[in-house]
């Protein structure tokens, strides 16, 4: 079941405009059980939730699907919901700039692109940008569940919807049913500790990952035992003589690589791709890596892209904009550098909210005052969201509860039956008998 649903720009002013959320509605399966609506979202900042609704089935366990009616919207700003973000057509010019600047002209070339990013984003869609904050989105969550006749509603979201529910579960906790919050950051983080506490993440999985290779005769990247030195190698490399795909794309340079590596860190099932691509890459074909570095950007067959990372940056500028010049921003990459000795050049190759116009609406402080038991999943390997974040996030609310889950991948529900299992009695019952769960 398919619906668009108005909200405004502004709530306190609601003349100023509308936006119209795309939402999908997966009634119960088993109407006979329903117990309600539950809220889903996939994370981002900036991707949008309706996938989740159209088919449930792939996403959360049988007893939730037979009785709750899951609702995925696109939130304001995102996806299929207008106006959307919408700032550029092609990332290349702007994504796969020299990340380590050796010249006065790589350094400019560099703030050049984060300049030009932000003013296309303000040319074409500078209307929305003051209003994509994830406050207003919390507020649409609760005009959502009123219009859907519910005093009280569930919800579950992975990544930063862990962001976004703590936040509606902290601004409307008499509205809360139940919560889960997968892959959780550290609430009280600001922009550099987050950008910080990520780079540690990937580090730590990608350290593994070389690890894992150099032991592994059969790992394409293996070099003798020796994965680690062959990478570092290679990325000087990748600096000094991108490699030409022969596609009239940008060449493979290290802005490539190290989007590349991020994506595979997300889950270990990309490590195989991962170490057939730099294998390659060492033989002069970086399209392995190219493959990876598109599928982060969520670049389509036809050469086309969403509406995803646009919509990211301008959620985050408003939410947290950080360092607010040049100089700031550059010197804290020293303190990248000490936590990310490989990858922290994939943290630091921009200047994220520097240029941004619109005014920043700072996220609300976390509690979850009032809400009641909510259940947080932190994962052993997971890059974007650390475990230690998850931890942090679970003693921010006022009834935490952790499921801790040994995996290497983002996200941890329906990793074992242990997760699905608890979560899923937790949806069902409100109840939770743990302060911590190992899975």
């Amino acid at each position: 079941m398919c619906a668009t649903f108005k909200v405004p720009y502004d709530y306190d002013n609601p003349s100023v405009g509308q936006f119209s959320l795309k939402m999908v509605k997966h009634p119960a399966a088993k109407p006979a059980k329903r117990i309600g609506s539950m809220l889903v979202n996939p994370g981002g900042p900036g991707f949008g939730g309706l996938f989740l609704a159209e088919d449930p089935t792939l996403y959360f366990g049988g007893d939730i699907v037979d009785s709750f009616d899951i609702i995925g919207w696109d939130p304001r700003g995102t996806g299929e919901s207008t106006p959307a973000v919408d700032c550029i057509d092609s990332y290349d010019k702007y994504f796969t700039v020299d990340p380590s600047p050796q010249t006065a002209a790589e350094r400019k070339t560099l703030i050049d692109a984060s300049r030009l990013f932000s003013e296309e984003c303000e040319k074409n869609s500078g209307e929305i940008l003051p209003y994509v904050s994830t406050n207003n989105t919390v507020r649409d969550m609760d005009s959502i569940r009123a219009a859907l006749g519910e005093e009280k509603i569930s919800y579950f979201g992975f990544s930063y919807g862990s962001e976004l529910g703590a936040a509606w579960l902290t601004m409307f906790p008499t509205t809360v049913r139940a919560a889960v919050l997968d892959g959780a950051t550290d609430p009280d983080a600001d922009y550099i500790q987050s950008g910080l506490d990520q780079a540690k993440g990937f580090e730590k999985q990608f350290t593994t990952f070389l690890e894992k290779c150099s032991q592994d005769v059969k790992c394409p990247f293996h070099n003798k035992g020796d994965a680690e030195g062959a990478y570092d190698t290679l990325i000087e490399e990748l600096d000094a003589r991108p490699l030409e795909t022969g596609d009239k794309r940008a060449p493979v340079n290290q802005a490539v690589a190290l989007t590349a590596i991020s994506q595979a860190m997300y889950s270990s099932t990309l490590w195989d791709e991962l170490e057939q691509a730099l294998a390659d890459a060492q033989k002069g074909d970086g399209t392995g890596l190219l493959s990876l570095n598109d599928d982060y950007y969520q670049r389509k067959g036809d050469g086309t892209y969403g509406n995803e990372l646009e919509a990211f940056n301008a959620i985050l500028c408003l939410d947290d904009p950080g360092p607010l010049t040049i100089e700031e921003t550059d010197s804290y990459i020293p303190k990248f550098e000490a936590v990310a000795p490989r990858l922290a050049r994939g943290f630091t190759s921009g200047y994220g909210c520097v240029f941004w116009k619109a005014k920043p609406d700072r996220r609300i402080a976390i509690t979850g005052k009032g809400a009641g038991p909510v259940i947080v999943i932190g994962t052993t390997g997971d890059a974007a969201t650390p475990l230690e974040s998850s931890r942090k996030m679970t003693s921010a609310l006022e009834d935490g509860r952790l499921i801790v889950v040994t995996a290497d991948r983002h996200t941890g529900y329906g990793e074992n039956d242990c997760v699905t299992t608890a979560v899923n009695k937790y949806l069902l019952t409100t109840k939770v008998s743990f302060a911590e769960k190992l899975c």
